[in-house]
């Protein structure tokens, strides 16, 4: 595993963790919500930088991709 790689593993966790946390959604909910969602596709792009982001910052993305169903 590349650090790139381990970074965005650790990223999807956080991300995963935070949804639980402030929308109450189990983790199965969290995961479908995470990999379902247009951030995970720029996430999953190293040229975006997303994994090098806070998980707060980018939790924000996916947030208003939640609230407003298109991509941020």
């Amino acid at each position: 595993m590349t650090g790139v790689e381990y970074m965005m593993e650790c990223m999807t966790k956080d991300l995963v963790i935070l949804l639980m946390e402030r929308r109450h959604m189990d983790m199965e909910s969290a995961l479908d919500t995470l990999y379902n969602s247009d951030t995970f596709k720029k996430l999953q792009d190293v040229r975006s930088g997303l994994y090098f982001q806070s998980p707060l910052y980018v939790y924000d993305f996916l947030e208003k991709e939640i609230e407003t169903g298109t991509p941020a």
